[in-house]
């Protein structure tokens, strides 16, 4: 190899090398603003991220049972512009259980639930750690899902009666730490739902078949027992108080429960053709119940709904 060929393939190295080099250079140029970029964005999210200190600890004691539970806003008004039959109009009490079932479908840690009237109750697992145990997050949660399935589904129960304006419901939470805590909780509002339903039921009698108004009836009652509306009932217009329907004495209750289901498909069998193949599946339901929880029987033949004192 002669000088002259050995310099030329030196400076064709060391042009290649400078080549190299300055492109390393500017990738690391690059990294580096980018960086700088990326580490102003989080000084800048530091900056202000001292708000959250203003945000308050809501998270639910662990192992108790989370209640929610959702109340009509001004539903008397609500009831009347949109011509609910009194004392009992099936239609909203259907709508009602519905948009519940919508509810529990969307948070499957919900192991019962129990509604009357205007309101409904849902009870969290002791176990759930939906939205991590946040009390505001579980409340506004099913608040929200049950309102929208209420509007929803109207039409479904109500047909061509318009929905005038959307309706407002108003939650609450409250942990029960034992079953009997729950069970008691549950007795309240199903006592509440017997209550409220007596008095309406003799109320709306005496106007309706007794002709008296709203201001005698009322006065009427004034002071009156269980029993005295009973014998109003039965004595004056022969109706007794126990055969009328389980859903307006009673409630509604939600809970799962596995269901079996078959369905029957058509198949190729390279061997036969085709063939009908009947497949059959298990999977968790929500069912409905009109029936009395406060005694023990209810709980005796669905003991998978609550949980074990001890956990």
């Amino acid at each position: 190899m002669t000088l002259c060929s050995f310099l030329d393939r030196c400076v064709q190295y060391f042009s290649s090398f400078s080549l190299v080099i300055k492109s390393h250079l500017s990738a690391l140029s690059y990294v580096g603003n980018f960086a700088l970029l990326h580490t102003g964005c989080i000084m800048a999210k530091s900056k202000f991220e001292y708000v959250r200190n203003f945000e308050s600890d809501d998270t639910c004691l662990r192992n108790c049972y989370i209640v929610v539970r959702l109340d009509g806003r001004n539903f008397h008004k609500f009831s009347e512009q949109h011509n609910f039959v009194k004392p009992n109009d099936d239609r909203a009490l259907g709508l009602m259980s519905r948009s519940a079932r919508s509810v529990m479908e969307d948070l499957e840690d919900i192991a019962v639930a129990y509604g009357q009237s205007d309101e409904f109750s849902f009870v969290f697992k002791r176990s759930t750690n939906w939205f991590k145990r946040r009390a505001s997050k579980l409340m506004t949660h099913v608040a929200s899902q049950f309102s929208s399935s209420y509007v929803f589904y109207w039409e479904e129960y109500f047909g061509g009666q318009p929905l005038l304006y959307p309706p407002g419901f108003d939650g609450r939470v409250v942990l029960y730490p034992s079953n009997r805590n729950l069970r008691d909780y549950l007795s309240w509002r199903q006592a509440d739902c017997h209550i409220n339903n007596l008095y309406n039921t003799a109320f709306w009698t005496l106007v309706q078949k007794g002709g008296l108004s709203t201001n005698q009836a009322d006065k009427r009652l004034n002071g009156t027992l269980s029993a005295d509306k009973n014998e109003i009932l039965f004595s004056e217009f022969n109706i007794n108080y126990n055969d009328e329907p389980a859903l307006h004495r009673k409630g509604t209750t939600l809970i799962w429960e596995k269901v079996i289901e078959t369905s029957t498909k058509k198949v190729t069998v390279p061997s036969e053709g085709n063939k009908e193949v009947t497949f059959t599946r298990s999977r968790r339901k929500v069912t409905s119940y009109n029936c009395d929880i406060i005694g023990d029987s209810f709980w005796d033949e669905h003991p998978d709904i609550l949980e074990e004192d001890s956990c």
